[in-house]
């Protein structure tokens, strides 16, 4: 094993202890953990064996394994990118309604001075 394999896999385990701790509430989701986990396991599979991701690609009909891993990314990125517009726009429509009623709550009718 060299330096950089030592320092890559070094950097994921850092990430991953952070990030399973940093996401300990009830709230968050046990399959993200679950993915998550798995996600590391494969970036330190793919680290220590790089023939195994070029063997992968070629049975997938992709001609290296880092072109595999680009493409990957690049969908995992495309997915979290839509995934976190569609919660922020969802937020927005809640924080608009709490707004509406808020304001409606605390609406007072206007004083005739007539």
């Amino acid at each position: 094993m060299n330096w950089i394999q030592i320092l890559l896999i070094g950097s994921i385990v850092a990430l991953l202890f952070y990030l399973m701790r940093s996401r300990s509430s009830a709230k968050s989701r046990a399959w993200v953990k679950v993915g998550f986990l798995l996600f590391v396991i494969a970036a330190i599979w793919a680290i220590l064996r790089p023939e195994d991701t070029t063997t992968l690609a070629r049975l997938l009909g992709v001609t290296r394994g880092a072109d595999l891993i680009t493409y990957v990314l690049t969908i995992v990125f495309i997915f979290t990118t839509m995934s976190t517009y569609i919660r922020f726009r969802d937020l927005e429509v809640k924080y608009a309604r709490l707004a509406r009623a808020v304001a409606l709550q605390n609406a007072q009718v206007p004083a005739d001075d007539a």
